[in-house]
């Protein structure tokens, strides 16, 4: 979603120069102060860095700095952690764990993959062509699924005693 002929750091000032009256000095703090909280190490020399200088997992960490620059109330985040490797899919549910607790910020975490929602969310709503079939706790809903396709979506999540092929 990064803009490859633009720096992150101008990227990442964009909602504060659209809904703030701030200097660009003053978006400039806000930005590094935003990475950090998104855990990127080095956030100056970041701020001035290229997409394609990144990797996927800082490129993430930039958009979710993106995201909470503004201080939301509500984080939207769709599939935040797709195409990432295990272990830095594993950094960014902490980190949004995390923020979430610092920030008294709600996530609307959406995803395919239902060990990740096992993972993060409280609550969960399984939707099926667009229309909610279940909603709950996440334990009451993956522990005693009501519906058949909750039950079928539960029952197709590979573990290590289940072989998909």
């Amino acid at each position: 979603s990064m803009n490859p002929l633009l720096k992150v750091g101008v990227q990442i000032e964009e909602p504060l120069k659209i809904h703030t009256d701030l200097s660009k000095s003053e978006r400039y703090v806000k930005a590094i102060e935003a990475m950090k909280m998104a855990e990127l190490d080095d956030a100056e020399d970041v701020y001035n860095k290229y997409p394609h200088e990144l990797s996927g997992g800082m490129l993430q960490r930039c958009m979710i700095a993106s995201a909470i620059i503004t201080k939301p109330a509500l984080l939207i985040a769709d599939e935040p952690t797709t195409a990432l490797d295990v272990t830095i899919q594993a950094q960014i549910i902490e980190l949004l764990k995390k923020l979430n607790k610092d920030n008294n910020m709600a996530i609307l975490f959406i995803s395919h993959d239902l060990n990740v929602v096992k993972k993060l969310c409280s609550r969960v709503i399984v939707m099926k062509s667009g229309k909610v079939v279940e909603s709950g706790e996440i334990d009451d809903v993956f522990n005693s699924p009501q519906e058949e396709y909750t039950k079928a979506l539960i029952a197709a999540i590979p573990t290590r005693d289940k072989r998909m092929f």
